[in-house]
């Protein structure tokens, strides 16, 4: 597997698990498939396969993501809904690469995003020179997954303006997409889907509407229950970035990932664990992802400038930048927090508090 490239798509990092998979592979496999339901319900999860251990890419409920899977299974599309930092592109990533061995045909949403990007466009030089041609078009994602038969991504569609959004309504209903310049028709192949992901909680979303909403079947991904579980994805994912970002630090321990995990699950929730204080809560959604961020980063900065072991003095850095979103309001909520619960929790939660505390005068 090459290493010069920054960030390589799922199906090329696990190669070696999808391989053994389907050279196992003992159940139906559906049309355009690369391997069957079960199969790729284990490659999401975990387990072993003729003796290689299968890496787990998405720790919560198994059955959220049999219905997802169950989903593409049929005619509708998959909606994967849920606050930031709850593994949706994550999920959505790992779908299509099991299912398809391509997670790259993919749509970003934002506020600029239009209905080409949708559908098609066009090499405008082209189309000035010799008029519409097939070697004109520029085919979107959507349109190119349409054409082989496998899974479009799109991501964040709910930043995108809603009379974008609907232009999606007419080919999840028809599967079918018109091209009148050329005066042809592209019907979707069997086992065309699109997964998208939505937030439930950032600034700047865009409401669905219920006629999109239906042609989806969606599917909520909760926060993780439990500090637990959390502290597992943590240390996971923190793993896994540090590999490939070849950070020249110790990975985390658990004491130092499991305050990290505590300091966000409190603030996000506005209470401690124990349930009996109350906190005011910082702008910052202080998800699952930001604390593997912060992690990351903390391991950046002690392996470019420290010992190359995560020091109170590298983490209270990194949470410095990951809490205080807004100067006004999470700086006065960040500095009671430390002094009603940091500073009260004994001796090794000491360094952090003064370090913190320093950085938050």
């Amino acid at each position: 597997m090459s290493t010069e490239f920054q960030r390589l798509p799922a199906e090329a990092i696990y190669q070696k698990e999808i391989d053994a998979l389907i050279a196992a592979e003992k159940d139906p496999v559906p049309s355009g498939w690369s391997m069957s339901p079960r199969s790729v319900l284990k490659y999401i999860v975990g387990g072993n396969v003729d003796g290689l251990e299968i890496t787990p890419k998405y720790l919560g409920h198994d059955r959220l993501v049999e219905i997802a899977i169950a989903t593409l299974l049929t005619d509708r599309s998959l909606l994967l809904i849920g606050e930031p930092g709850t593994a949706k592109s994550w999920l959505s990533e790992h779908l299509t690469a099991a299912i398809n061995g391509d997670s790259t045909k993919v749509i970003q949403g934002t506020a600029g995003t239009t209905e080409e990007h949708i559908r098609y466009s066009w090499n405008y030089a082209m189309l000035i020179a010799q008029g519409p041609s097939p070697e004109a078009m520029l085919k979107s994602p959507i349109y190119r997954a349409m054409e082989s038969g496998t899974i479009a991504r799109f991501e964040e569609i709910s930043r995108c303006a809603s009379e974008v959004q609907d232009a999606l309504i007419s080919i999840l209903s028809e599967k079918r997409i018109s091209v009148p310049e050329l005066s042809y028709e592209l019907p979707a192949k069997k086992g065309f889907a699109v997964i998208a992901t939505a937030n439930t909680r950032d600034k700047g979303v865009n409401e669905m509407s219920a006629a999109l909403k239906r042609r989806f079947n969606i599917v909520v991904l909760p926060s993780p229950a439990d500090i637990a579980t959390e502290i597992d994805i943590v240390k996971t994912r923190v793993a896994q970035l540090a590999g490939s970002l070849e950070l020249q630090a110790q990975l985390p321990g658990d004491e130092l990932v499991e305050k990290v995990v505590t300091i966000f699950r409190e603030l996000r929730n506005g209470v401690t664990l124990d349930g009996k204080q109350k906190l005011k809560p910082t702008s910052g959604v202080l998800s699952t992802a930001e604390a593997i961020s912060l992690l990351a980063n903390s391991m950046a900065l002690a392996g470019g400038f420290g010992t190359g072991e995560i020091t109170d003095y590298d983490l209270a850095a990194a949470l410095q930048g990951a809490v205080v979103k807004d100067e006004d309001k999470d700086s006065v909520a960040f500095k009671e927090y430390l002094e009603n619960i940091l500073k009260k929790r004994g001796e090794k939660w000491r360094g952090l508090y003064k370090e913190c505390k320093e950085l938050n005068k």
